[in-house]
């Protein structure tokens, strides 16, 4: 097992996945993580797979740069990806990430998400009483998609009857972070970014001449801007917008999938929650852990560094495996166990450090209550089938899971 593992930890390339892999990628994880944890991989680039070794990377953000117009130019060139992914505030360094962040941060304060429980109740409500009428459930499409969606489209006040492109646009703009990437997923998620675009302007230029109220329209809080004047400019408005999106919509869809997957794979714990409600928060904590919904993160080397005693030049890219560190026995006693109470839970599926995630509290919110309400309306639901992976690499999450609600 020692040298099966040695081998596959020495033929991994980030750019030449197995089908295997992409249905379990831990057991690769572990053999890296065990015998080259700071991977140098063929196309020069690094892969990170320690815990210790990405805290340390997220946290030292003068050595280890967030900003990707290096990497993304060859990657897109001048095309509408590359300038919407840098723009956004996820790939941007301070003091640029840290006055957008700012704004973020304000219009998703504490009592702006407070404010939203009842609203993503009764939206949960209403797809658990349309699965009940309909006697059976497509958990991505009926229930785990259709949440974040609404909860994003209500966050920029997004009229109903226009939000049907919403989840294509972000799978298409996200599919196109894959390390690999074909000239069709290019064109798809370059024309999602100009389609989304054209959509923003119209609905930015009705919000400035009838504002909405900025203690719960995200978008008037952004146009607006701070007390002190400090506000976004067009384009950097236009794309966070997108980016709000994008980073709330696939990555809580798949918190949501994984999470009743998990439960249902795991009968010991999915009773245990059923007989304890109040453990969803420590559940989702686990559920987040356990399958991280944002598997991969970049940076890229300012100045020459060591890290896990490996001298890594300047202008090296890194990848930080997420999913890796958060099964990292150094850090998580047990760890391939899927356990709802376990605590203390420091996972990084949120990153931490200056770029960990703005909108972590809302996900939070929406996870807990979109798994409690499902378990307790349907406490025998069960998997049916075998439940098909999105396939990508840097998103972990489902496309489709067949089930039965009892």
């Amino acid at each position: 097992m020692n040298a099966s593992a040695k081998e596959l930890a020495a033929k991994f390339d980030l750019t030449r996945l197995t089908a295997e892999f992409y249905d379990d990628p831990y057991s690769t994880y572990r053999a890296l993580r065990e015998n080259e944890p700071v991977k140098r991989l063929p196309n020069g680039t690094v892969f990170l797979t320690r815990y210790d070794d990405l805290v340390t990377t997220y946290k030292n953000t003068k050595s280890f740069s967030s900003d990707k117009k290096r990497e993304f130019a060859p990657k897109y060139g001048d095309t509408p990806l590359f300038e919407h992914h840098t723009t956004s505030l996820v790939f941007n360094d301070p003091p640029s990430h840290t006055r957008v962040r700012r704004l973020i941060m304000g219009a998703l304060s504490p009592r702006a998400i407070a404010g939203m429980e009842p609203d993503i109740v009764r939206l949960v409500d209403g797809l658990l009483d349309a699965i009940a009428a309909k006697g059976a459930c497509e958990l991505i499409e009926d229930f785990a998609a259709s949440i974040p969606i609404e909860v994003i489209g209500n966050l920029l006040d997004v009229p109903h009857d226009a939000r049907g492109p919403l989840r294509d646009w972000s799978l298409a703009i996200l599919g196109a972070l894959e390390p690999v990437v074909s000239p069709e997923v290019a064109a798809r998620g370059n024309t999602a970014v100009t389609d989304f675009l054209a959509y923003l302007q119209t609905l930015v230029a009705r919000r400035r001449e009838k504002p909405g109220n900025p203690e719960r329209d995200v978008l008037t809080r952004l146009i607006q801007g701070e007390e002190n004047g400090e506000r976004l400019t067009e384009k950097e408005l236009l794309h966070n917008c997108i980016f709000l999106l994008n980073a709330g919509h696939e990555t809580t869809t798949n918190l949501i999938g994984n999470g009743l997957v998990a439960l249902d794979r795991n009968p010991d714990q999915k009773q245990r929650l059923i007989d304890n409600p109040d453990m969803i928060k420590t559940a989702v904590e686990e559920i987040l852990r356990y399958e991280s919904s944002n598997q991969l993160g970049n940076r890229m080397t300012t100045e020459a560094v060591e890290l896990g005693g490996v001298m890594l030049d300047a202008g090296t890219s890194v990848t930080l495996c997420i999913g890796a560190a958060n099964r990292d026995p150094a850090q998580f006693p047990d760890p391939e166990r899927f356990d709802i109470a376990r605590t203390p839970n420091r996972h990084l599926a949120f990153a931490t450090g200056a770029h960990q995630c703005a909108g972590m509290a809302l996900a939070r919110l929406e996870g807990a209550i979109a798994i409690s309400r499902f378990l307790a309306r349907f406490p025998n639901y069960a998997v049916r089938d075998k439940p098909v992976r999105g396939g990508r690499v840097r998103f972990r999450g489902f496309s489709s899971v067949p089930c039965a609600i009892g």
